[in-house]
C-alpha cells in the first residue's frame, strides 16, 4: 500500500481507488436533488414560471412524468456545421428510487458544508437528477452563471428537496442553505459546486487539501501537500486562488510563484512555486500543485 492509498478522517481509515479518473473536463454537470419520498414532476406552467424567473426567456421543449427540458435563450453556442446559434439544454429527470448511494465513503468524509449530511443521506432514498447538455461550448463564466441560476430555480421548483449533491464535486448543501445563500453572485459557482477537501495522511503528520469541481469550467483544481500549518488557513488560501483563477481565466503556468501564508494571512513576502501534475487523491486528474516551501511534504 502506497502513502496515499489510505488516509484518515475522524479516526477512520479510508482507502482510495486510483482507477477513478476524471478524464473529461467540461463534462455534463449533474445535480442530485435528494428526497425522502417519491414526488411527481411539477406542473409545466409552474416550472416554466420559475425557470424564467431565474434564467430569463426559456423554451420548454419537453414535459411529461419522466422528463422536462428547457432551453435558456440568454445563452447560446455557435455550431459551425449548421451555422446556427443553439441554446444549451437543461434537463430534469422524473423522481426515482435510489439504485446506489450518491456518495461513497470518501465523498461522505468531505461534506464539510452540510452538518446534517449523514442523516439526510440515510433518510433520502429518492432523487431527482438534473443536468445541462450542449453547454461545454459556452464561455466558462456564462456556464457558471447559468448553472447557479439553474440550481436556485431547481430548489424552488422542488420544495420537498432536502439537500443537493453536485456529482462533479460531491459537494452537498441543504435546500435551505441554497435558498438563503448571500454569497455574491459571481462567487456562487465556486461556493456551490467546487469542493475544497481535507485529508490527514495515515501514518504521518502530513495533511492534504485539494479542490474538486473546477474542471467543469475547463479550469484547474488545486492541491496542497503539507505539514505544520493550520489547514483552515490552507483552505482559505485555496478559495482565494480559485477566485483568482476564475476571475482571470487562469493565467498561472508551471513554475510561476503565488503569494503564500504567513501567520495565518496571505502575504506577498512569502512566495510559493506551483506546477501542474497528477493529483494524489482520487479522482486522478491534473491539478495545480502548490509547493508550500518549508511546510511542503513529499518529494519536491
Amino acid at each position: 500500500m502506497g502513502l496515499f492509498d489510505a488516509f484518515k478522517k475522524n479516526n477512520n481509515s479510508l482507502k482510495q481507488d486510483l482507477s477513478d479518473k476524471d478524464n473529461h473536463p467540461g463534462m455534463i454537470f449533474i445535480i442530485h436533488l435528494l428526497m425522502e419520498d417519491m414526488c411527481e414532476m411539477p406542473d409545466k406552467e409552474f416550472m416554466c414560471n420559475i425557470m424564467e424567473k431565474h434564467l430569463g426567456k426559456i423554451e420548454c421543449f419537453a414535459h411529461d412524468n419522466k422528463t422536462a427540458g428547457f432551453a435558456p435563450f440568454k445563452y447560446s453556442i455557435h455550431f459551425e456545421k449548421e451555422n446556427k446559434d443553439i441554446p444549451p439544454q437543461l434537463m430534469v429527470m422524473g423522481c426515482m428510487k435510489e439504485e446506489k448511494p450518491v456518495m461513497d465513503e470518501i465523498a461522505k468524509s468531505q461534506t464539510w458544508d452540510c452538518s446534517e449530511s449523514d442523516e439526510i443521506l440515510s433518510n433520502c432514498k429518492y432523487r431527482v437528477v438534473a443536468t445541462d447538455m450542449l453547454a461545454a461550448g459556452l464561455h466558462y463564466k456564462d456556464r457558471a452563471e447559468m448553472l447557479v441560476d439553474y440550481i436556485e430555480a431547481l430548489v424552488e421548483i422542488f420544495p420537498s428537496c432536502k439537500a443537493v449533491v453536485f456529482e462533479n464535486s460531491k459537494k452537498m448543501f441543504t435546500r435551505e442553505q441554497i435558498l438563503n445563500c448571500d454569497v455574491p453572485k459571481n462567487h456562487r459557482f465556486i461556493y456551490y459546486a467546487v469542493n475544497v477537501r481535507f485529508f490527514n495522511i495515515e501514518g504521518t503528520n502530513d495533511m492534504l487539501v485539494d479542490t474538486l469541481g473546477m474542471s467543469t469550467l475547463f479550469l484547474p483544481d488545486l492541491q496542497y501537500h503539507f505539514h505544520d500549518v493550520d489547514p483552515n488557513d490552507v483552505v482559505n488560501h485555496a478559495y482565494n486562488v480559485l477566485s483568482y483563477i476564475y476571475e482571470k481565466d487562469n493565467p498561472i503556468d508551471s513554475g510561476d510563484h503565488i503569494d503564500g501564508i504567513k501567520d495565518g494571512e496571505i502575504d506577498a513576502e512569502v512566495q510559493w512555486i506551483v506546477q501542474y501534475e497528477s493529483s494524489l487523491i482520487q479522482p486522478v486528474r491534473d491539478v495545480l500543485d502548490v509547493n508550500m516551501g518549508e511546510f511542503a511534504s513529499g518529494n519536491r
